[in-house]
């Protein structure tokens, strides 16, 4: 059995390779503020500590485990909210990360994974974007989440190896339905379940890269069982670029009903378009992904429809 600390398992990615790795008969730990995720989201078994990842408090009851690998998954989510708080997002997605690198380099677990974002990219409307392309925050949220692949690649020299995953636009089962403020295919579903109307913030024609839950836990065991650790960074996405309007409209036709869509405003921090190629995870570690948008989409509303 092995020892593993996943932050944000109340959360929808956190909470999706907890179940995993305790299903592999693992011990898992966790810390989560419960203030985007469910406490009943914790899977059974996990044990969990009540916090902010930057409070020190907290990090100090985790002294006396000794995990085989971090997966730092929990922080603020949404480059929208960032603008509200500009702080509280530096704290959830920077020291977080800085206290669990102490955390670790103190009790010498090697493996630091991270959960980094592919809003650290600029736009690129030709091709997918790569690990080597530019890397221009529109968001604090992503400016955040950049310093943290940074002050990893520092710690480096002290002995740890760390992994960070430049995830596209995660979706599925166990999303957030009430948050209409982050995850772009369950703001849609939530508001076309609840009010048979979608308020699109922003253009029709803007565009992302879906990547279905599944794969992303793949993703995270991969780099686990897989990855050097040399300061990997992997963009996790499916090289397919999706606009807003053929989302919603894939949305309706699969829920079959009359469903209203106006397209009103902007959101601060939002980027026009990203898709990303993952040729370099697939050619080190042998990951690609499995489930398409339509079978992942059939998937998540099946779900989504016992849940409002």
């Amino acid at each position: 059995m092995s020892n593993f600390l996943v932050t944000g398992a109340a959360g929808f990615i956190g909470s999706s390779l907890a179940q995993n790795l305790i299903e592999e008969a693992n011990r898992v730990v966790t810390i989560d503020n419960l203030s985007t995720g469910f406490r009943d989201a914790i899977p059974s078994g996990v044990i969990f500590y009540e916090g902010d990842c930057y409070d020190d408090s907290v990090i100090k009851k985790l002294e006396s485990y000794k995990f085989d690998a971090i997966f730092h998954i929990a922080g603020q989510s949404s480059g929208e909210i960032s603008f509200d708080d500009p702080v509280y997002d530096l704290k959830s997605n920077t020291q977080s990360t800085l206290q669990l690198i102490k955390l670790a380099l103190k009790i010498e677990c090697k493996k630091f994974i991270y959960a980094s974002t592919m809003s650290v990219y600029e736009d690129q409307p030709k091709r997918p974007i790569s690990e080597k392309d530019n890397l221009k925050p529109k968001s604090l949220y992503a400016v955040g989440k950049l310093a943290s692949e940074n002050y990893m690649r520092i710690f480096q020299k002290y002995g740890l190896q760390t992994t960070s995953l430049r995830l596209f636009n995660v979706y599925g089962e166990g999303q957030n339905l009430i948050n209409l403020r982050q995850g772009m295919v369950s703001i849609y579903l939530a508001q076309a379940l609840k009010n048979k109307h979608i308020l699109v913030k922003g253009g029709s024609e803007r565009y992302r890269d879906f990547v279905y839950i599944e794969d992303v836990v793949d993703a995270f065991m991969c780099v686990y069982n897989r990855s050097g650790y040399n300061n990997k960074i992997y963009n996790v996405s499916t090289g397919k670029k999706t606009t807003v309007d053929s989302l919603i409209k894939k949305i309706i036709n699969i829920l079959n009903e009359d469903i209203s869509v106006e397209y009103h405003g902007s959101t601060p921090g939002d980027q026009f378009g990203v898709y990303g190629d993952f040729s370099k995870i697939k050619n080190e570690l042998g990951w690609s992904p499995k489930v398409g948008l339509d079978e992942g989409l059939e998937r998540m509303i099946k779900w989504a429809k016992d849940q409002i």
